[in-house]
Formats: C-alpha cells, structure tokens, sequence
C-alpha cells in the first residue's frame, strides 16, 4: 500500500514502526460547537482509511482527540454562560451522535487535552532542556530559530510564512512565528498548576503530548485536514522531535477541502453547514457516499445537485444488493454455467482491482467505480432467463458486503419477520392483482403503509420495508 505523505511530496510505500502494526492519529475536534461538514470529510475519510488498514491484516491502534480548554471553547462557554467543561461535555455528546449518523466508529482512544496536563508539562519541560523553549512573565513559548527544520511540512523557510490564525501575537516573543506552549491564567479562566504559572496549555502541545501517549515517539500515520498542515501540524513536529530527536510522524495525510457551491465554506457567506442540520435533509449515508466519491487529497463540491446524484448513485448499489439478496432465498446449488463462471471470474478481478485502487493512495473513487461495474454485471445475470444458483449470487453479494465493512454505507435490511397477519395480507394482495381487482390491492398497500410497512414491487417480486420516520 502506497499513500501520499505531505512532508515528502510524493507517494510512497506504508512501512510500519512494526510489522503488521500501525499507529493512527487523527486531529479530533475542538468540541465548542456542532462540527460542519467539512470536518465530516475528514472525520468520515480517515474513518475509512482505519477500516481499510483493517482489511488489509494490520492491528490498528487509532487516536482521536478532543481539544477541550482552547480560547474557543473558553469563549463559547462564557458567552453562554456555563463552566467550560460543560461545554465540552455536551459537544463531545453531540459529536459522538453525529458522527455515529454518519458511520464513524468510534476510536481506540479518545482522549481529552484536560486528561493529560502532566503529560503536556513534562514535553514542556524537555524542551526547556534542549533550548527550545523561552518563559515571558509566566508563558512559555516556543523558539522556532533553535529548530532549524521549522516549515519542511508546510514547504516554507521562516521568512516566507504568514502567521496562521492561532498563531499567537506577542512583541515579546523573539520570532513572530514563535508559538505559544503554555499562557499564563487570566481572571476566570480553568487553570493548572506548572513550573512557570498557573495557568493553561496551548493548543498545538495538546496533539504531541496526546498521541505520543497512546502511540510512542513516533507514529505510524499523522492525519488530518490541509488547513492543519500551517500552523498546527508544523507545530507539533518542532514540538515532538525538538524534545525526542526522533521522526515524529512517518507517514503525513491530509484530506482536501470542501466547497459549497464551489465557494470556500465560511459564516460570512451564509453557507456554513454543520453536520447536525444537515441529517434533517439528508441521508447520512448519502453524505458520507458522497465524501468517498472523489480521491481525498483533492477538494470536493458540496451542492444540491451532487447530494441529489450520490443519492441516486447509492439508490442503485442498495438496489442490486437487496435483489441479490431476495433472489438468494429462492434458488439452489448447482454447478455455474459458462456465464456463470465468467460472472465469478469477474468478481475475482473486481476484489483485485478495488484493493489496488485502495493500496494506490487510498483511491475510493476509483473503489466505487469497480462496486458499480460489478453491481451492473450481478443486474444483468438477475434478469437473465435462465435460474441463477446460490453458489454465484452469494459471492457475489459477500464481496458487497465484505467491501461495506470498510466503505460503510450500504443500507441494513431489517431481519424482523412479519407478523401472520401481515403475511397474510400481502399474499391476500397477491391473489387480489392476479385477479386484477386493484381497488383490493391497492387497500391492502394503505392499510400496510399505516402499519408503518412498505411495500415495493420489483422484478424479482415484492419487498417490504419498515418505514424510516423522518429525522427532522
């Protein structure tokens, strides 16, 4: 497996710290409000790339944070009034159900920055001893001139780089770009004890402290969105090697933005979506099929039309899968004719051809395009004259769902068995159309629809579901 690792430029080959073993970590949120939809993208895609790596044999120990003490999270809670780790309480919350909408599994460890003080102190503390750290009046900050690889991630000298949003303004400092690793209380704020103040971490010294907790000095993967690339993730490499000496991060990936109608997200715009409005209108699973439909390192389009198109496009996988799978309790075992074998020969190259697409930088556009080729070709053989046989639709819809576990949108049909009496309509509703007495048939439809059954009527024959209320 191949990926893309910012630092370098280029692809290249996934290489664990350990045989068969990867460590993950992932930038979480900053749990001060509901997260937008173009925090899902990464949420979704690096939720993916941890199924995958799964797949593929490795033990995956994956890490995603919550920053919990920010400016932003302090902020928020005063305007609202309430104590900071009220704030992060409900947000987590909200994240966790959000992002369960969406398929997300939850992380091996999720750990919250106000969890690892000591740790934070202790990094602070090492690169004290290595000259790389400076105290003003009780905050400590960094020396970015006594790391002489500052800006490799981001590609820029110390000259050529414009101080990021959270970089912190400061005459004091000895470089504009120095960054802060620890501020000193102000009236009302959380605050800890250190050697240097009372008082509270920076944001960046979170991330290094927190993963190379869980996951050692260095990592497997670091990943993120681009917009972390400077000054966040930059940050945390003259942090994390300033105080180890050691690669921090083997392997650096970064998901692409996302636009709305091919503008730049924004609340100034009017177009800021957050993940949690958005399930009121749309599938989450349409949202997260729609995420995986472009290659992630390039930016991605949200628009009506597009979310209309993957919904349709998602229609048509659900489609093949669920005939497959009503056409799977009414056919035997024999041995495949020469379709046949063509049909099991191609699936054979299709699960080939979507591990190469996900080994060759974590392709899933190029994934889909294999699923809906195969899904067209298991349609074809559906609606063939001859009987199809057990022995060819059950590998086939195994490869389905086998492929699902790691893009994870396909739908669940519902297992439960219709009551007799519900049963006994819809075979009452049978005999009614055979006898082309609509007006019965079409009262046994309404009467099912009010029992919150739906009916469909396909080519393989009829399929009921369990109406879905709506969410909004």
């Amino acid at each position: 497996m191949k990926l893309y690792n910012t630092l370098t430029r280029k692809k290249e080959p996934l290489e664990p710290l350990k045989a068969g073993k990867i460590g993950m970590y992932a930038c979480g949120p900053t749990v001060y409000d509901y997260f937008h939809i173009g925090n899902a993208r990464v949420f979704i895609l690096f939720d993916v790339l941890r199924r995958y790596l799964a797949y593929r044999g490795y033990d995956v120990t994956f890490v995603q944070n919550y920053t919990d003490i920010d400016d932003k999270m302090i902020n928020r809670a005063g305007e609202i009034g309430i104590r900071v780790d009220e704030l992060a309480d409900k947000f987590i919350q909200a994240y966790l159900e959000d992002t369960a909408a969406l398929g997300v599994r939850r992380a091996d460890h999720e750990p919250c920055a106000t969890w690892h003080i000591a740790d934070i102190i202790a990094l602070i503390e090492k690169l004290f001893e290595k000259g790389l750290a400076y105290e003003l009046e009780g905050d400590v900050y960094y020396d970015v001139q006594a790391f002489p690889r500052y800006g490799l991630l981001s590609g820029q000298n110390l000259e050529e780089l414009d101080m990021g949003s959270r970089v912190e303004v400061d005459e004091r400092k000895k470089h504009p770009m120095d960054f802060v690793l620890w501020k000193k209380e102000k009236p009302g704020e959380p605050s800890w004890e250190s050697p240097w103040s009372r008082g509270r971490p920076g944001w960046h010294i979170e991330c290094s402290a927190m993963s190379m907790h869980y996951l050692g000095e260095t990592l497997d993967i670091h990943a993120g969105g681009q917009d972390l690339i400077f000054p966040h993730h930059e940050n945390e490499i003259a942090q994390s090697e300033g105080a180890t000496g050691k690669t921090f991060a083997r392997h650096w990936v970064h998901a692409g933005y996302l636009n709305i109608n091919q503008e730049k997200m924004s609340k100034s715009l009017g177009n800021f979506l957050t993940v949690r409005e958005l399930r009121k209108k749309v599938n989450p699973m349409v949202l997260r099929f729609f995420m995986l439909s472009s290659h992630y390192r390039n930016p991605i389009n949200f628009s009506e039309e597009q979310i209309e198109q993957s919904q349709k496009a998602l229609e048509r996988l659900n489609t093949a899968v669920d005939n497959m799978e009503d056409r799977l309790a009414r056919v035997d075992e024999a041995p495949p004719d020469r379709e046949e074998e063509e049909l099991l020969g191609y699936l054979q190259e299709s699960r080939e051809r979507f591990i190469d697409a996900m080994d060759d930088d974590f392709n899933t556009a190029d994934a889909l395009a294999v699923l809906f080729e195969l899904a067209r070709k298991a349609n074809t053989y559906l609606n063939r004259s001859q009987g199809q046989k057990k022995n060819v639709l059950l590998p086939v819809l195994d490869f389905f769902r086998e492929t699902d576990e790691v893009l994870g949108f396909l739908q669940e049909r519902t297992q439960e068995v219709l009551e007799e009496e519900i049963e006994a309509l819809i075979q009452k509703r049978e005999e009614a159309r055979r006898q082309k007495d609509w007006a019965t048939a079409d009262g046994i439809r309404d009467e099912l629809k009010v029992r919150g059954i739906i009916l469909e009527d396909t080519p393989q024959g009829v399929r009921w579901k369990i109406a879905v209320e709506d969410s909004g």
